[in-house]
């Protein structure tokens, strides 16, 4: 059936062509406006978000031996929804046995599908950002943006670079070899898609779809049945997802256990019976880095993309603008109370201070305005709730907690800002959540080194540089290249370190520890599948 790729087409043609060019193009509104999505569509976002609270979630034909959930709104309050819970072995069995029907359907079959899917859940984006927000703790405009219409951007962007390289090389040919005077040989020759098995998304509990939609469109894609493994504490957005694409894959011819929801709870976790399960020859992880490395001894016989920790640094060796620069990176910091794995952390000032437009600023001047930034920010608030969300995990509070014993504290509060030495262990590693650190280094070339050291050492996923030193500036760009990490110079206005384009951005390198993989990329895609010939002579 290609009806659905008929009806989108154009819109594959647009993304193609956005891939190309790495400019902006967003092809769903980014903004929740009843002017683009609808007269109403707010408050049916809003009343179908409060309909599920309390109720069974439908998943119908879904694999089920019990009900499960367990979802706790950081705002306050039990979400009371309850999921079919499968064992891990029934979700195997579900998702080998639409395998067939799945890698047997075009890729035109496959990619209409989930571009009719992501059209949907685009009309769904008010209703999706209320799961968002009451799962993840993010302020609703962020939830709506996040959890919406820029996760369908990074599925469409997987989708399309799927169809680029499902579609790079013929599937048939004709091969002749001249044999001089004798009849030339000639072969006809076949080449089939062959997916890679079943495939494994393990959901995190901050971005649960701008982490999960990329590993799960282009396994779809590819022909891969995906088994989705939300964390327990935001299933909602996932399950919604699931229960969009199943529907549209009945619709479409496809088998509706080509993708299944893995739902479970703290105390009865699935993940680890899955991602070891020899059926499972694709995982998809965001998360820690101790569960990564626990994937990576275990999970052997997988492929595994993985986004985990990193030590994101700000590197301020000069500001063209003392009081933008600051304000720029308050609202960095602030942003979701600092659970970004864009979120910067650590601050590097050289010990002799800085030249700015406003003077000389020593580095106790530069943590007093980056306080002062984030005062202002968060004066109003109204503002500084929608800036700051909530903070999803209780453990992050009690972190934040232990780290205020004994530390000078240049501003307390969300977010944090802390003073630290250039040897301390402490400013080494990710602190996730609303914590930062100001150090200060010995000089210029030392505070540099040390951004760079910690992104090739501990894992980066951005970095960003101040400085007035155009030529500095043109040396440090090759050494945080070679460190495998994104760099940012000289932000100011409304554009911030932690913002990541579909289309435009490669979010996160694959080249250094804070992942091995890189949304997206052809080596993202391209893994998921593999071509297998036949041939035979023609007389």
């Amino acid at each position: 059936m290609t009806e659905f790729f008929d009806r989108h087409q154009a819109l594959l043609q647009d993304a193609r062509k956005a891939l190309t060019a790495r400019g902006f193009w967003a092809p769903f509104a980014e903004i929740p406006s009843e002017t683009i999505y609808g007269a109403g569509s707010r408050a049916a976002g809003q009343a179908a978000f409060d309909a599920l609270k309390g109720q069974p979630f439908a998943l119908p034909g879904h694999p089920e031996q019990r009900r499960v959930g367990a979802e706790e709104s950081p705002f306050g309050g039990a979400l009371d929804i309850t999921y079919p819970g499968a064992d891990p072995a029934a979700l195997i069995a579900a998702a080998q046995g639409a395998a067939p029907a799945l890698a047997e359907a075009t890729p035109k079959a496959r990619i209409g599908a989930l571009i009719e899917a992501l059209v949907r859940l685009n009309r769904q984006s008010f209703l999706i950002a209320h799961a968002t927000q009451h799962t993840t703790g993010q302020g609703f405009a962020m939830a709506f943006q996040a959890g919406g219409p820029h996760a369908q951007d990074r599925a469409l962007e997987a989708v399309a670079l799927a169809w680029d390289e499902m579609t790079r090389f013929p599937d048939h040919a004709i091969w002749e070899k001249p044999q001089g005077k004798a009849a030339p040989l000639r072969l006809e020759k076949h080449w089939t898609l062959v997916p890679a098995g079943v495939a494994l998304t393990i959901g995190c509990n901050t971005f649960p779809t701008w982490n999960g939609y990329p590993g799960i469109f282009a396994s779809l894609a590819t022909g891969n049945p995906v088994i989705v493994k939300p964390h327990p504490r935001a299933i909602l957005p996932l399950a919604l997802t699931v229960q969009v694409l199943r529907a549209v894959f009945a619709e479409a011819g496809l088998p509706a256990d080509a993708i299944l929801l893995a739902a479970d709870t703290a105390e009865a976790p699935v993940t680890q019976a899955l991602a070891t399960d020899p059926a499972v020859r694709i995982i998809d992880y965001t998360g820690g880095p101790g569960f990564g490395d626990w994937l990576r001894a275990n999970a052997r016989q997988a492929r595994l993309f993985t986004e985990e920790a990193g030590v994101n640094t700000v590197t301020i060796l000069g500001a063209p603008d003392f009081t933008g620069m600051c304000d720029n990176l308050a609202f960095s910091l602030a942003l979701y109370s600092g659970q970004m794995c864009t979120a910067p952390q650590t601050i590097l000032v050289p010990k002799g201070g800085i030249d700015t437009d406003l003077g000389h600023k020593t580095p106790d001047q530069v943590g007093q305005g980056l306080a002062h930034a984030l005062d202002r920010l968060l004066a109003d608030p109204a503002r500084a709730a929608g800036v700051l969300g909530a903070v999803a995990n209780p453990a992050t509070v009690a972190r934040m907690d232990q780290l205020r014993q004994g530390a000078r504290v240049i501003r307390d509060g969300r977010p944090m800002l802390l003073a630290a030495g250039a040897d301390d262990a402490v400013a080494q590693g990710e602190c996730f959540g609303p914590v930062a650190f100001l150090v200060t280094c010995a000089d210029a070339g030392a505070a540099l080194d040390r951004a760079t050291t910690l992104a090739r050492d501990r894992g980066a996923i951005t970095a960003a540089l101040y400085d007035t030193d155009e030529g500095r500036i043109a040396r440090a760009i090759p050494a945080f290249a070679r460190a495998g990490v994104n760099l940012s110079i000289n932000l100011t206005g409304a554009i911030y370190v932690n913002q990541s384009a579909a289309f435009s951005d490669f979010h996160v390198t694959g080249a250094n520890p804070a992942g091995n993989a890189c949304l997206t990329d052809t080596a993202f895609v391209a893994p998921r599948f593999t071509r297998a010939m036949w041939r035979r002579q023609v007389a």
